[in-house]
């Protein structure tokens, strides 16, 4: 490799194209590393797709028509085939999660903040404790899952976990529906910002009072949370600063020196007004 980056870099995101014009983190994420790949005269080219084969398909033709010079891979899955695909096809990238096939990574502890959420919520007096997840398959989601299991355990008590999609239709169905069951909790954890706003919404729409009858955490601080009303208790991460920490890496692999583990920036508990005693 040149001791010089040549670009542009690709990333896909198979995900509803729907979703990235009204969630945060994405446009926030790409903006960080747009940002310190311009200092480098490089640019980031973005393509959205409907599911992994289509990534990989992508990743194909990058390959073969040597459009990239690297790629970004996001939302790691279980027995994820995108590492092993890249590395078969020659195609240098970096993980966003966990490492394999021999990929540099930028790390994320995702189990530290839900622990620090749970503590905070038990530390209230909450006992009926939910979540509205991510998608099951990705790692993320759970690992946040066995942290709150492990934190509720150890408070002698056992979280209720809805799937949802990160979308506000997932959002505000799973809330209703747990809100309607016979024991409804006091405490919903929500694993992005749109869905937490949806679930806000869709409390006030059942007239459940929050912080009053049920808290709220949201996973992702934004602006959407911040005006709310009442302003969401978060589970905060600089995600600009995480894209820069991508960048950074990326940057180092173009350029053919070692990639050094990074770990994307903290993510700390943000008290507002929807988390409050339980009653």
């Amino acid at each position: 490799m040149s001791s010089e980056p040549t670009g542009p870099v690709g990333l896909v995101l198979a995900r509803p194209a729907r979703l990235l014009g009204v969630e945060p983190f994405f446009m926030e994420f790409i903006a960080g590393i747009e940002e310190r790949l311009a200092e480098r005269d490089l640019s980031l080219l973005l393509h959205v797709v409907a599911d992994h084969e289509a990534e990989i398909a992508a990743y194909r033709r990058w390959a073969e028509r040597d459009l990239v010079a690297a790629a970004i891979v996001v939302n790691r899955t279980v027995d994820d085939p995108r590492p092993d695909e890249l590395v078969a096809i020659g195609l240098p990238a970096l993980l966003v999660g966990e490492p394999a096939a021999g990929l540099p990574a930028v790390r994320t502890d995702d189990a530290g903040p839900v622990r620090a959420a749970a503590e905070h919520l038990l530390g209230l007096g909450h006992r009926r404790i939910a979540r509205v997840s991510g998608p099951d398959t990705l790692l993320h989601t759970r690992a946040r899952a066995a942290a709150l299991a492990e934190a509720c355990a150890a408070a002698g008590i056992e979280p209720v976990t809805v799937e949802g999609d990160y979308s506000e239709q997932s959002g505000a169905k799973a809330t209703a529906d747990l809100l309607r069951a016979d024991e409804p909790p006091t405490a919903i954890l929500y694993d992005n910002d749109v869905m937490a706003v949806a679930g806000l919404g869709a409390a006030k729409e059942l007239g459940v009072d929050v912080p009053g009858a049920l808290s709220l955490i949201a996973w992702d601080d934004s602006t959407l949370c911040r005006l709310a009303s009442p302003g969401l208790t978060t589970m905060s991460v600089d995600v600009h600063r995480f894209g820069g920490t991508v960048a950074d890496s990326v940057l180092d692999l173009l350029a053919g020196r070692p990639v050094p583990e990074r770990w994307s920036p903290a993510a700390r508990l943000d008290v507002r007004g929807s988390t409050a005693r339980a009653v």
